[in-house]
């Protein structure tokens, strides 16, 4: 076909410069939303064919669905998941509940899972538990309709309850190993006993661990594995806690710190090991001189304290995408529920750690 016809036809193709002030009007008085009959009018065509052009492409000549996307596009026509999820049972939303939204460690986990969402054309919805069990039930009850599936970032539910929810929608947990239900997990193992043979390494002989909530899996799982390395290495430990995973909740341990009288305390986490710096500077114990400390996950703000913060590096903004994608795996129905190779962590040695000390413990 000679050049001239074909610019002739496109030419024909094309959508009019101006919107037809009828149009215009609608839109203006919806605020601007568009809808599929909108679309039909613009390109011409019947509200039946946008439907298919959108929803199903390939079912209708690429000519009209490429006017059709191209009227969508000009309107910035958005679909409606709860409209899609009628004739086909998705909505293409997911969730992502977290126990404490404030916690920095949480944001890594949310924008590795947002990436993975939108990268797959998912809406990534985030709900809040607040450290709670029951409040972790009932969010996830109201949200579970509206859902095709869900992450559980470090869930304070118990393995009865998630198998029960893994049973209705397809569901993935963070730092939970639960059989029959597909998990992300760091290298817990590898990460406590780089940790403690750091300190023991340092002369360190009695140990304090700051456990999390009573409820969390990963904190009893590394008392464990503290435990069989403290015995390997013939050290001293006493576990402190359960303990709120906060700044507040360090601080509130810190007496039970003291009448322990360690020489090294390791915290559940970094806010913790943040608290238990706070409360030693405030009661005149110099870390790491009287006290090292150290914590897990290397939080934003971590290296900012000061001393910085000794801690176990976990990997969790891959941890939010991996547990994304095996969670669009279910939904697409090939996933491999069996956990995957846990995914290294790293020991970050700074400042809040040095050579046990050699006089006296004492505050002030």
């Amino acid at each position: 076909m000679p050049a001239e016809q074909r610019s002739a036809l496109d030419a024909e193709d094309a959508l009019p410069d101006e919107l037809p002030p009828e149009l215009a009007a609608r839109l203006q008085k919806r605020g601007g939303t568009a809808t599929i009959y909108d679309i039909a009018e613009l390109a011409g065509v019947n509200p039946s064919t946008v439907s298919r052009a959108l929803s199903k492409p390939g079912r209708i000549s690429a000519k009209t669905e490429k006017r059709i996307r191209a009227a969508a596009e000009r309107l910035e026509f958005r679909f409606n998941p709860m409209a899609r999820a009628l004739p086909t049972g998705r909505t293409h939303t997911l969730a992502l509940v977290v126990a404490d939204i404030t916690n920095p460690m949480f944001f890594g986990i949310v924008r590795g899972a947002e990436q993975a969402a939108s990268a797959a054309g998912y809406t990534l919805i985030i709900t809040e538990s607040q450290e709670s069990g029951a409040n972790e039930a009932e969010a996830i009850s109201r949200v579970l309709p509206s859902v095709d599936g869900l992450v559980l970032a470090t869930t304070r539910l118990d393995d009865e309850r998630i198998s029960e929810i893994a049973a209705r929608k397809p569901l993935v947990a963070i730092n939970r190993d639960i059989g029959g239900v597909a998990s992300v997990l760091p290298e817990i193992e590898a990460g406590v006993t780089d940790l403690l043979e750091h300190l023991v390494g340092h002369g360190h002989r009695t140990v304090s661990y700051l456990s999390g909530p009573e409820n969390s899996w990963i904190s009893r799982r590394r008392w464990e594995i503290l435990l069989d390395v403290a015995e390997r290495l013939d050290v001293g430990l006493v576990e402190i806690g359960p303990n709120p995973p906060t700044i507040e909740g360090g601080r509130a341990a810190w007496r039970r710190v003291i009448a322990a009288r360690p020489t090294a305390v390791i915290a559940f986490n970094d806010l913790m090991a943040i608290g238990v710096i706070q409360s030693a500077a405030a009661a005149g114990v110099s870390v790491p001189g009287s006290l090292s400390v150290a914590g897990f996950d290397d939080i934003f703000g971590s290296e900012l304290i000061v001393p910085a913060l000794t801690t176990v590096r976990a990997q969790l903004v891959l941890a939010g995408q991996l547990a994304v994608e095996k969670l669009l795996g279910q939904i697409d129905d090939d996933a491999d529920v069996a956990v995957d190779e846990p995914l290294a962590t790293k020991l970050i040695v700074r400042e809040s750690t040095a050579e046990a000390r050699s006089g006296p413990w004492s505050t002030g």
